[in-house]
């Protein structure tokens, strides 16, 4: 598949990523307070699971390309104090959640969560374990840098419940790591991820970066090649996401000189989604692959995969409640993100307040919306007389002027469309955030400078 330069232009353009809907870009610290705490109370009067979420910020260095709201530091005495505000916070929201409640997914993220020392995670399993009611079947994923672990810190998250992890990898060439200040040998994977499976982890998920700088196409298939021989049980292949004017560190990266060019940022996720699923990987949609007898292969088979702040996920019907600096939550009808900063988070926590910073109630529209960008998103298609029984309206009147504005896409060759609906097409799939926009209420109010672009 050959992309025509014209059409890259025309839709390279900036847009989200659709973790959320609206994004997070959305939400507005002017939230009527009251009422956020309001739908909590009404959110607990049920027992819809539960998905914890806790952002442990700490790292000891910066990588270059990072997107991810961090406090970089060598001082490991800073985690412990840390801890002691994540527990002070689940006490605060304790007073709010039914303990009837089950959690069925724990995600660890950062930052760099393997930052703590073994004993300072057995702490925080317990801390947890103490106050909520885990499901017997428990996802319970985390994210590990090798660069900054040994065999005792795997064992103290197995002890502590954990049984998936995810591994930032990037790339495997020399250059490209020194170039995005992230010195990772390839042989510090291979024995973090022997540590993993020794230790009984269940999944094993690898994140790599395609658009860095020195990246080509000859140099990414051997990174890709590579990771292969690990055999990971999911791939995430992130789109590097270039936003000097929101991260500063990224101005090192001289846009002209080293980093691919658009046209060779599609080529290398053509490359990716070839050789993944020449290896028996599925391409789940924006991001992620996962093999064929995978949960999530299997969910998007059967039309239930979801996504939320943690990417693509197969458990469904959950509230996200999340823990730390800059955490975002999601109810069935409610976002709401802690503060950013973290003297200002500990300040709040300490005083006995929730350290929520802003937020966004969602309107009857928005619900909607949220469901139809996702289910566009997981299933890459839209079956009209099935999201119609699903939203409870006539899909095709109610969208008639989004449906309508697609015209174009087909003919670019995006999507195929019948009177029965629309389906992605192998183009189209690597241009899937550009058909979702078409589907955002907010889309045309968004300035320009919010999001990175969609190649």
């Amino acid at each position: 598949m050959k992309v025509d330069l014209d059409l890259i232009r025309k839709y390279n353009v900036p847009g989200p990523r659709y973790t959320s809907y609206p994004p997070a870009t959305h939400f507005s610290e002017e939230v009527d307070h009251e009422a956020l705490v309001a739908n909590l109370k009404e959110n607990n009067q049920g027992c819809r699971d539960l998905s914890l979420y806790y952002h442990l910020p700490f790292c000891e260095s910066l990588c270059w390309f990072c997107g991810c709201t961090t406090v970089i530091t060598t001082d490991h005495a800073r985690s412990t104090p840390y801890l002691d505000l994540i527990e002070r916070e689940m006490d605060l929201m304790q007073e709010h959640l039914n303990p009837d409640r089950k959690v069925v997914q724990w995600h660890l993220g950062g930052g760099t969560p393997t930052f703590l020392q073994p004993d300072e995670l057995r702490r925080l399993g317990s801390m947890v374990r103490k106050r909520f009611n885990f499901s017997e079947d428990l996802e319970a994923g985390v994210e590990i840098d090798p660069r900054r672990i040994t065999r005792d810190t795997i064992v103290a998250l197995q002890e502590s419940g954990f049984n998936r992890a995810s591994m930032g990898v990037q790339d495997h060439n020399p250059e490209v790591q020194k170039a995005i200040h992230r010195i990772q040998p390839y042989a510090m994977t291979a024995q973090a991820i022997e540590w993993l499976r020794e230790c009984g982890f269940e999944s094993l998920n690898v994140d790599l970066i395609y658009g860095l700088p020195y990246q080509s196409v000859e140099s990414f298939e051997r990174t890709l090649e590579d990771t292969l021989k690990l055999q990971p049980d999911r791939f995430a292949v992130f789109s590097y996401a270039h936003v000097p004017w929101i991260k500063p560190a990224q101005k090192i990266f001289q846009e002209k000189e080293n980093l691919p060019s658009p046209e060779t940022k599609l080529e290398l996720l053509k490359l990716t989604i070839e050789k993944l699923t020449a290896e028996g990987y599925r391409y789940i949609g924006m991001d992620h692959f996962a093999r064929e007898d995978d949960e999530l292969s299997i969910a998007q088979k059967q039309k239930t995969l979801q996504r939320n702040f943690q990417g693509y996920s197969t458990r469904g019907g959950v509230d996200i409640y999340s823990f730390g600096m800059s955490s975002i939550s999601q109810s069935e009808k409610a976002y709401w993100q802690n503060i950013k900063e973290l003297p200002a988070y500990g300040k709040s926590v300490e005083a006995g307040e929730l350290p929520i910073h802003r937020g966004y109630l969602l309107t009857e529209e928005d619900l909607l919306r949220r469901q139809t960008i996702m289910r566009l998103m997981c299933d890459l298609e839209l079956d009209f007389h099935h999201m119609s029984e699903q939203l409870g309206i006539d899909f095709q009147a109610h969208y008639q002027r989004e449906l309508a504005s697609l015209v174009d896409m087909e003919a670019d060759g995006l999507i195929d469309r019948s009177s029965h609906g629309i389906q992605v097409t192998e183009l189209g799939r690597l241009l899937i955030r550009n058909i979702a926009m078409r589907f955002d209420a907010y889309h045309a109010q968004r300035t320009e400078g919010r999001f990175s672009k969609t190649i």
